[in-house]
């Protein structure tokens, strides 16, 4: 039976642009994991590591405008936003560079014998080690940052991790050309381009997660995608280590303060927010807790004029159009749901941004309003108006995990004053990155940063973006009473290379 074909398409027309590759079978699945498993040992020279990234960013940024003109072409998500994220991406590759060159990720911890301990202590060198190959599933939203080349893949090459991406069907001409970038980034420091293979296909896809030289998986995607993976990985022989994020409803409440001091600021905050990307942000604010009364009144009027003005879109393919029109359709059946400016259908191939409102008693028991508390993807929010705090924090307590929490305070309350502290502690146990008076699409990458949280918006407690991304890729290893000859140089006691440790219980920098 011949091999499917891999087609790239134009989201903007449903029509195919080129036949791009075919969908890899297991033999193929086979042999590209064994390739990165055998450059395994070209990666274990920090220094290489380091070079490594910092030419494959640059390599990104030399092939810019053809990068940028291929993923348009199959995303529409415009030359400025693409240009952005390659940006991004290319920061994001330097700043892996950064930590791999610092090495305070290895987390270097010794303790000399203590024969006066309780019980004594032998000798014990401790630090950490890479899991070996990656498999990495790229996300259809972020086509160069969440992808062949984002985070799960730069952080696990800083690891000293290979990968094998499984690509994403909506860009995959795109995840060829950045995996060329990759490999002869690899070559020009003597690695195997093998080092960052490239799989296409679903059934690829689970041949991936089950292969015995896969050692840990990263995911970004649908909950119901991302639970049949980590599913598979739990019932290996072996199982595996599984970084998925899977779907987030990102709360946001607005006090009643807030909404009295600054209405039309956050209606129009909210508008920019929620459609941006034509809300195909994993972090796009998919419940918002307005209170009820004349203040709600005027953020909800602000709202609809912001949405009204908002342009109809392409979403990344037909599939989540579909999905996108059917969803609000159901919603928006419920009885007393409203929609001030209705969304859906924008012409054959677009969707046009709207919002929904409900009472948010409707949400406070198990029922069928449960559905306006599941993520839709796409350019729509459910705004729920509550009558008094209670309500609103009762709402909150039915909510799953997420990515970000939001909460709009007055300045009062952002000076201490009021409900604000105790707001924070509210909407801590809902996510990994909590917001104040900010909107959450848009994540830094930074050294601070946690894109994580409670399950289902990820499947660990690990973040995706930022610096301890690395930490997923790792494990800890000790060695006791091992002679100096034969220790790795990182757990040598005059620390030949110079890397940050605790020796003996005292932070050394």
């Amino acid at each position: 039976m011949a091999a499917a074909p891999v087609w790239s398409v134009d989201p903007r027309t449903g029509k195919q642009r080129e036949q791009v590759a075919v969908e890899a079978t297991a033999q193929e699945v086979d042999a590209t994991v064994r390739a990165a498993h055998a450059a395994r040992g070209a990666l274990a020279d920090r220094t290489v590591r380091a070079a490594f990234l910092r030419s494959a960013a640059a390599g990104l940024d030399a092939a810019r405008d053809g990068l940028v003109e291929t993923a348009d072409a199959e995303t529409a998500l415009g030359p400025a936003r693409l240009t952005g994220e390659l940006a991004r991406t290319c920061y994001q590759l330097r700043a892996f560079a950064d930590i791999v060159d610092e090495g305070a990720f290895l987390d270097v911890i010794i303790n000399h014998p203590d024969d006066t301990a309780t019980p004594p202590v032998p000798d014990l060198r401790r630090y950490k080690v890479p899991l070996g190959v990656v498999a990495v599933y790229s996300a259809s939203n972020f086509p160069f940052a969440f992808s062949v080349a984002g985070g799960d893949t730069a952080s696990a090459l800083a690891a000293g991790c290979p990968v094998v991406v499984k690509s994403h069907p909506d860009h995959p001409a795109l995840s060829e050309l950045v995996a060329k970038v990759l490999r002869r980034a690899a070559a020009e420091h003597g690695i195997p381009e093998g080092v960052v293979g490239l799989v296409h296909g679903f059934e690829a896809g689970v041949e991936l997660i089950k292969h015995p030289l896969v050692a840990a998986a990263g995911f970004t995607g649908s909950v119901r995608g991302g639970r049949a993976l980590f599913d598979a990985a739990a019932a290996r022989p072996v199982p595996i280590p599984f970084h998925g994020e899977l779907g987030s409803l990102n709360p946001v409440l607005v006090t009643e303060a807030a909404a009295a001091e600054r209405a039309e600021e956050i209606g129009g905050g909210l508008a920019g927010s929620m459609t941006l990307g034509m809300g195909q942000f994993c972090v796009k604010p998919g419940l918002v807790l307005v209170p009820s009364g004349a203040a709600g009144d005027r953020l909800v009027k602000s709202l609809t004029d912001a949405v009204s003005d908002t342009d109809a879109g392409v979403l990344l393919d037909h599939r989540m159009r579909d999905n996108f029109v059917a969803g609000v359709a159901e919603r928006a059946q419920l009885p007393d749901v409203d929609a001030p400016v209705t969304p859906g259908a924008g012409g054959e191939h677009a969707v046009s941004a709207g919002f929904l409102t409900v009472p948010a008693e409707k949400l406070t028991a198990e029922g069928a309003y449960d559905l306006l508390l599941e993520e839709c993807f796409g350019p729509v929010t459910v705004v729920a108006r509550y009558a008094d705090e209670a309500e609103a924090a009762a709402v909150l307590s039915r909510l799953p995990g997420n990515l970000t929490a939001t909460v709009q305070v007055s300045s009062e309350e952002a000076a201490g004053r009021g409900r604000g502290p105790e707001l924070l502690a509210e909407l801590t146990p809902l996510a990994g990155r909590v917001l104040v008076n900010g909107w959450p699409t848009g994540v830094a990458v930074a050294a601070a940063q946690h894109h994580g949280g409670p399950y289902p918006a990820t499947t660990s407690t690990s973040t995706s973006v930022g610096g301890t991304a690395i930490e997923r890729w790792l494990r800890p290893v000790v060695y006791q009473n091992a002679p100096e000859a034969l220790l790795p140089a990182e757990l040598k006691d005059d620390n030949p290379l110079g890397l940050p440790r605790r020796f003996n219980g005292v932070l050394e920098r």
